[in-house]
């Protein structure tokens, strides 16, 4: 196959033994994946960290639960409700703030996420009844949303895709940190002087901090990478080409220009101009795609609209499924763990709960390594035994053996929960569950990223709603099943699902790249669409 004509989700990463560069760099000063590293890191660390404190700030209500039932008389029956409003607020938010990253860069969603997880951890800092509770939690959930998909796409602004595996690792390694982290710490808060309330004050004062810090030190990496008057050092990747070079023609293909291709000589002398941005200019408020019509609120509706069409996408739909089903699991484990481990046989405190979340974070570091570093070089391996050409589906592979770790440590720790063993087998069961978090995750949202790479956001925006709507509807039915039946039967039921989810991966394998050719056009249409003329 010639290069010309691979296909998105195939490309020629090896040439004559050397990684090629995709995307393309350009000459251009302004082009993020030209910045000095430092620059890079530093830029990678805040959305990270951003990641971090809005998954802990998701799930650190649970040890706030005790406190809420004893001093206000607020159900769990009602907190799991709080709970599922959360899940809502974040699959939705993710959604209704997708267009506005191309429409008026990166930094603005940012900010307005962490001002979101101001007011939601105030809120919950000053719960007085139910109704203050679910409005808490819905900011929280809203705040969350860009670590849903935004800060994927900044990461993938500032990476290529032989490096796509480590750097979602580490995103991924971030959302446990934080997912599991921040029970423990507001499990020592509530078991301290300061007392429940002081898990949504400590989190507002970070939150208010990190706002500070981003609005000084977080620079804009929107880039029209596209844009002739940058460059290109190398020819750029067929997925570039196609969503912005031609418009499409549903029986033809692509058979007209967008835009006016300027002469090399008007190229060159621009080119030749064109300077670095200023401080004041990367740290802009708002930073308008040239695209921009008015205030852009018609192309706003436009987009989210056309954004829907990503749930058409096999890829979308399969990486949804494995991110969406560890949630659920969540669910369960954490809700045993506040339910159960208080009583006889291990009487444990809100400390010591807190700290079972210690085994599931080991799991979920090494998951990140096997799922995120790992498997670049697996990819590059594979490449190279196939002639120099990567196949997005090739990650896959790693997820087969995550098939029967993750279901195992399912049965662990349920079982052992139900017959009271001692603390030894249910923790090597949360180690196996956090290292079934790391793997799907990373993986699944690798893949997507790999088979349409430039519908990174809107790939990752309809990850977020799938998965949070999972994560929702069994957020609402946990209780009631842990309630009708004994633990062992749940998480056996609950172990064999997460198997059956996993292995929808043995499909994608076979039959991916079947679904990304007859997806192709679909493909470009939607790039067309987004980036042409509104």
């Amino acid at each position: 196959m010639e290069e010309g004509l691979l296909l998105n989700g195939t490309e020629r990463i090896c040439v004559d033994g050397e990684v090629a560069l995709i995307p393309t760099p350009t000459s251009s000063p302004n082009d993020p994946l030209n910045w000095s590293p430092w620059r890079r890191y530093w830029h990678s660390l805040l959305v990270l960290v951003f990641v971090a404190l809005t998954a802990a700030t998701a799930n650190d209500a649970s040890s706030a639960g005790n406190g809420m039932n004893a001093e206000l008389g607020i159900t769990w029956d009602q907190i799991n409700i709080a709970a599922g409003v959360l899940f809502v607020a974040i699959g939705y938010t993710t959604l209704l703030l997708g267009p506005a990253p191309f429409l008026y860069g990166r930094r603005i969603s940012y900010l307005i996420c962490l001002v979101f997880s101001v007011v939601g951890s105030i809120g919950l800092a000053r719960t007085q009844n139910v109704r203050d509770n679910i409005w808490s939690q819905f900011f929280v959930g809203a705040s969350e949303s860009c670590a849903e998909a935004l800060a994927q796409l900044s990461l993938s602004d500032l990476f290529f895709q032989h490096q796509r595996g480590l750097v979602l690792g580490l995103y991924v390694l971030a959302t446990s940190i934080g997912t599991f982290m921040g029970p423990m710490v507001s499990s020592f808060i509530v078991d301290s002087p300061l007392g429940w309330r002081w898990v949504g004050w400590l989190a507002a004062i970070i939150s208010g901090g990190l706002f500070v810090i981003f609005y000084f030190t977080l620079e804009e990496t929107s880039f029209d990478r596209n844009n002739p008057i940058h460059g290109h050092d190398a020819s750029p990747s067929n997925a570039e080409r196609t969503s912005n070079d031609v418009a499409l023609n549903k029986k033809e293909g692509p058979i007209a220009s967008v835009r006016p291709t300027p002469s090399d000589r008007e190229l060159d002398e621009e080119r030749g101009q064109e300077k670095g941005k200023t401080y004041f200019q990367r740290i802009a408020l708002i930073t308008p795609s040239p695209t921009l019509v008015g205030t852009g609120f018609k192309q706003y509706g436009h987009r989210l609209l056309h954004t829907l069409r990503v749930f058409t996408f096999p890829a979308v739909l399969y990486s949804g499924l494995q991110w969406g089903a560890q949630d659920a699991w969540l669910t369960f484990y954490l809700t045993v763990e506040t339910d159960n481990w208080y009583e006889a046989p291990w009487n444990y405190t809100d400390a010591a709960v807190g700290i079972m979340n210690v085994p599931t974070l080991i799991g979920s570091v090494l998951g990140c390594i096997y799922g995120g570093w790992f498997s670049d070089f697996f990819v590059m391996w594979m490449a190279k035994r196939n002639k120099g050409i990567f196949e997005a589906e090739q990650r896959l592979w790693l997820l087969l053996p995550v098939a029967f770790i993750g279901p195992a440590g399912l049965m662990l720790f349920g079982i052992g929960s139900d017959k009271g063993w001692d603390w030894h087998m249910p923790y090597l069961g949360l180690g196996f569950i956090g290292f079934g978090w790391g793997c799907a995750g990373d993986l699944s949202m690798a893949y997507l990223m790999d088979a349409y790479p430039d519908m990174v956001l809107e790939g990752m925006v309809g990850v977020s709603v799938i998965n949070n709507t999972i994560g929702c509807l069994f957020t609402f039915t946990a209780q009631n099943w842990l309630d009708a039946q004994s633990l062992a039967q749940v998480f056996i039921a609950i172990g064999v699902l997460s198997f059956c989810f996993i292995m929808t991966t043995i499909p994608m394998i076979y039959w991916g790249k079947k679904c990304r050719e007859m997806t192709r056009k679909q493909y470009e249409a939607f790039l067309l669409l987004r980036d042409g003329p509104s």
